[in-house]
C-alpha cells in the first residue's frame, strides 16, 4: 500500500520521482548482492577487469549469443525452482598459481583451478580448458600435453599425463585452443583431494613451448582458463496483463513505469555485462472495487473493508536478467538472476 498514496501526486519527470528512484536503485543493488550470495560488492576495479578478462572466444560467444537486457523473456515468464538465488549456467575459472608442494625449484607456476563447493555439487554438462598458443611464422605441428600434478615425493615424480594433442598451427596472430576437460573435472569434483592442478606444454618442432602459462605481467587476458557449463531447470507459468505507463503519463491507476539500472554509475566494474538494464517498477492507486488478482482477497476486502489495509500496486510478473560478472574469488560467472525485471504490475 506504500506506493498508493505517495505516488498519487508525484512529479513524473525523467524515469521517476528522483528520491524514490534513488531508494529503488539502492534496493535493487541490495537484491543483486543477496541473490549472488555476496556480502558486499567484489573489490575489482576496471584495471583489474582489463587484466583478468580473457581475450578469448567463449566470452565473446556468451556476449553475442545471450541477451543481457532481460528483453528476450518478455513473452514468457520463467519461475526458477529456487526463485530467489541466482542459477549459475556458466563458470569461467581463471588459472592460479600452483601450491609449492607440487613444484620443483619453483616450477611449474601454473595452473591450479579452484571451484566453490556450490559448483562442485552441480551436474557438469560441459567443461573445456582454453590455452593460448603463441603465433608461429610458418605452418608447424605442435604437440600439446597436459600433465596432472601431484605433491613431490622423494622420487621426484609429480607428472601424470592426462591429455595429449597434435595440432597443426598456421596462425601468425596466436590461437586459442580448447581441450575437452569434462571427465577430468568430474573426477576432480568426486575426489577433490586429487586436484593439485595441471602443467600445460605445447612444443613446436624446435622445442619451443608455445603455450602461454605465465601469470605475470605481459600476458594479460591470455592466461589459461576453464569454461564450465552446469545444468539449469526452468518452470513456466501463465502471463498476467497490466498497464504500461511512461514518464509523461497521467494515469493514476496501478501501472508499470520505466527505471534504468546503470552499473557503471554505481562504480560496479565487476559486472562485465550488462552495463545497464531496464528494471521498471510499479506505482499507482489500487481501489477496493478493483478486482484483485485472487478472488479470495477481493471477497475478504468486500466483507471487511475497514479491517484490511487495502490492495497494493505490486509486480505480478517478473523475469530474470542474464549477467556476466566477477565473483569475490575473481572467477567469471555467467548466470541468470531471477526476479530482476518487472514485466507486469497489478493490485494484490
Amino acid at each position: 500500500n506504500r506506493d498508493r498514496e505517495g505516488d498519487k501526486d508525484r512529479n513524473r519527470d525523467g524515469d521517476g520521482d528522483g528520491d524514490g528512484d534513488g531508494l529503488r536503485l539502492e534496493s535493487i543493488k541490495s537484491q543483486i548482492l543477496s541473490k549472488l550470495r555476496l556480502k558486499e560488492a567484489p573489490n575489482i576495479t576496471r584495471e583489474v577487469v582489463n587484466q583478468l578478462l580473457p581475450k578469448a572466444p567463449p566470452l565473446q560467444q556468451i556476449l553475442d549469443l545471450h541477451d543481457f537486457q532481460g528483453d528476450s523473456l518478455q513473452h514468457d515468464e520463467y519461475l526458477e525452482e529456487d526463485e530467489y538465488h541466482a542459477t549459475t549456467e556458466t563458470v569461467i575459472s581463471m588459472a592460479q598459481e600452483t601450491d609449492p608442494v607440487v613444484q620443483i625449484e619453483g616450477n611449474p607456476h601454473c595452473c591450479f583451478f579452484n571451484f566453490s563447493p556450490k559448483i562442485m555439487f552441480t551436474k557438469v554438462v560441459k567443461a573445456q580448458l582454453w590455452v593460448y598458443l603463441r603465433p608461429v611464422q610458418h605452418t608447424s605441428t605442435v604437440y600439446l600435453q597436459i600433465l596432472r600434478l601431484k605433491p613431490v615425493t622423494e622420487e621426484g615424480s609429480r607428472h601424470i599425463r592426462i591429455r595429449s594433442l597434435k595440432i597443426d598451427l598456421n596462425s601468425r596472430i596466436g590461437h586459442w585452443q580448447s581441450i575437452d576437460f569434462k571427465h577430468v573435472l568430474q573426477n576432480w569434483f568426486k575426489q577433490p583431494q586429487n586436484n593439485w592442478g595441471i602443467e600445460i606444454n605445447a612444443f613446436d618442432p624446435n622445442g619451443n613451448d608455445l603455450a602461454v602459462t605465465s601469470l605475470g605481467p605481459g600476458a594479460e587476458g591470455l592466461h589459461p582458463f576453464m569454461e564450465l557449463r552446469v545444468l539449469e531447470s526452468n518452470k513456466r507459468s501463465r502471463r498476467n496483463l497490466g498497464l504500461d505507463c511512461d514518464e509523461h503519463s497521467t494515469e493514476s491507476r496501478c501501472c508499470r513505469y520505466p527505471l534504468t539500472v546503470d552499473f557503471e554509475a554505481f562504480g560496479w566494474d565487476w559486472i562485465i555485462a550488462p552495463k545497464r538494464y531496464k528494471a521498471n517498477y510499479c506505482s499507482g492507486q489500487c481501489e477496493y472495487m478493483f478486482m484483485q488478482k485472487y478472488p479470495h482477497t477481493h471477497l475478504v476486502q468486500q466483507a471487511n473493508p475497514r479491517g484490511s489495509a487495502g490492495p497494493c500496486c505490486t509486480p505480478t510478473k517478473m523475469s530474470p536478467i542474464n549477467m556476466l560478472y566477477f565473483n569475490d574469488k575473481q572467477q567469471i560467472i555467467y548466470g541468470k538472476i531471477p526476479g530482476m525485471v518487472v514485466d507486469r504490475c497489478g493490485c494484490s
